[in-house]
Parts: C-alpha cells; structure tokens; sequence
C-alpha cells in the first residue's frame, strides 16, 4: 500500500483529531451515522478521546435528513476555522444544490482542512468547487452516469470508497464505514481496527476498490467472473459492449457467461445489461431535466424512440408518462 502524506500527517499528530461533519439537508440518517460511529467507537477502544469530532450545518440549523428527521448540529459551520478533517455529508438532492454562496463555502472549507472528504452525494459539492479535477472519485452508483456527465475532468471510479491525496470519497452508508475503519486503522493500527468493526458485528470489511455492485448482489457465493461481468456492465452504461467480449475480459466463453447468468441471477446477461441501462434511464427521466434524447444517449439507446420501446416494455409506462407523474425536480 502506498504511503498518503495527508493520512500520516492525521496519523502522526499526537493530539485529538479534529473532525467538522458538514451535514447537507437531504443526507441519510444512516450515513450520517456511519461517518462518526466508527470514531466514537475507536474512541472507547483506545481509552481516549483520538477523535474529537462535531456536526454542524452551514447556517447552523438541524438539517432536515431523506426520512424526515432532523438532525441536531452544535452550530454554524465556520470555512476559515482550520479542522484536520472536513467530512461533507449530502443525499438526495446534492446535484440541484448550484447555489455559489455554498460553493464558495464548501471551496474555502475545504482549503483549511488536512483531509476532505466527500460522503455520498458529497463528492457532488466537492466535484462543484474544481478541487476535485483530475482526482479519482467516487459516487452513488444511482448517481454514476449524471455525475460523469457533469464532471467530465473528475476521474470517476465505480468504487465503494476512493482515497487520493488529501481527498476521499465514498458511494454510500456501507463504504463509508468501511472506510471510517480504514481510517481508524491507519491511526491506530489494525487490531484496534478489527475490534471497531467487531463492536458493530461487522464481519465483512471490504476495500475500497471494492465494486458497488456486491452490494445489489447480495451475498458473497456469488462467482467473482459474474461481479467482474456486472462491473463492466455497470461502466458501460452508455457505450454497451456486447456480451461476448464481456465473456473474453473474464476469461469464459460467451455460452459460459450465458450459463453462469442464468444459474446464479436467473436471466441472461443480455436481459441483465438491458436492465441495469433502463434502471439507469429511468433514475435519469424522473430524477434530472435532462431531453430523452440526451437520455437515450446516455444509457446506450440508438434515439429517443427505442428508448421509448424499451422502457414501456420495461416498465409498463412511457419515459414521458413517467416524468410527468413525478414531482418536478428543484
């Protein structure tokens, strides 16, 4: 593992490190959780306080999270105190969010902090200041084709978490305490690590290059070409590869690929491809003004009108109807 001087230098401070975790109203209740959870039990395994962490929102009111809730802060968040870590926490919403004053707040923040990090829909506010050009990123796997779109010079992974320099970004609730943990390792080693995963009984840390798609599939008996599959799959929403050179990137034959599909998902790996890029499309119709023809186009359709075909087949209603029904995007 290569050395990160940003990490080391939190690692080596010999002090509590100081943690500010900017909530945004629309982040999950569950990966605000997941960002400090970790460090407060890191904090009981070590007998002392090694993280010394506060929530705050930007105006300093209880942002209200995706389920209703409102979650308490200590205060207005202030850009130009320096904090050791800055973790933003955002969800739903995240990609609306164009206002500048909060730009300009997340971009003077950000440059006061040893370590930033982007959780969820966060790495969308960071990506928004240009602090995170030409750096690797990740993001919501809902999230993945918007994001790239509007982000051409962001190097975007579809990883659980990415770490690159002074920057992290993770993909959700479950990567982020996963990386939570890394960090808690790189601080306090790996048996302190081990036993932080073990108070939450969470017996299945994964990497951070680990593919988001374990998660949608479920156990782990599944056979690691088929995640390698999927992967691709999911990485070529807009540019669909056929299956037979999937099948020669995991080193099957297109008839085993077929076989492998079928037995473990129970449909083809055409039919599965079709519905990963209609999930897709449908996430981008009901969730982003973008033309159906811009839609089409980015899920891999050849024109608006086998987008059309496809989805009503899919989903029983037109991608138009669709639209129509939802509540129009802030």
């Amino acid at each position: 593992m290569t050395q990160n001087k940003a990490l080391s230098a939190i690692a080596g401070l010999g002090r509590p490190i100081t943690v500010d975790v900017l909530l945004v109203p629309g982040c999950s209740l569950l990966t605000a959780a997941s960002s400090v959870e970790p460090l407060r039990a890191a904090n009981r395994q070590a007998g002392r306080m090694v993280f010394d962490w506060r929530f705050v929102s930007v105006d300093g009111h209880a942002p209200l999270t995706s389920s209703g809730i409102a979650w308490p802060v200590s205060g207005r968040h202030d850009p130009s105190a320096p904090r050791d870590i800055l973790a933003v926490v955002a969800g739903f919403g995240a990609a609306q969010m164009t206002d500048r004053k909060l730009t300009a707040h997340l971009y003077r923040a950000a440059r006061t902090a040893t370590i930033v990090i982007g959780i969820e829909s966060g790495a969308w506010l960071l990506a928004r200041t240009g602090l995170l050009d030409d750096h690797r990123a990740a993001t919501h796997w809902e999230d993945f084709e918007e994001f790239a779109a509007a982000f051409p010079n962001v190097d975007l992974r579809p990883d659980r978490y990415v770490i690159d320099g002074r920057f992290i970004t993770t993909s959700g609730a479950s990567p982020t305490l996963d990386m939570m943990v890394d960090l808690v390792r790189r601080v306090l080693g790996h048996p302190t690590a081990l036993d932080v995963a073990s108070s939450f009984v969470h017996d299945d840390l994964r990497a951070a290059g680990d593919a988001q798609v374990n998660v949608t599939l479920g156990d782990a008996s599944h056979d690691p070409r088929l995640v390698r599959a999927i992967r691709i799959m999911e990485t070529h929403i807009d540019a669909p590869v056929s299956i037979a050179a999937i099948a020669r990137r995991v080193s099957m034959s297109a008839r085993g690929l077929e076989q492998l599909f079928t037995r473990q998902l129970g449909q083809t790996p055409g039919a599965y491809f079709l519905s990963l890029r209609l999930a897709a499309a449908r996430r981008l119709v009901n969730d982003t003004r973008l033309t159906m023809t811009d839609i089409a186009s980015r899920t891999g359709f050849s024109s608006q009108s086998a987008l059309s075909r496809a989805f009503s087949r899919q989903f029983g209603i037109s991608p138009t109807s669709s639209r129509k029904g939802r509540p129009s995007v802030a």
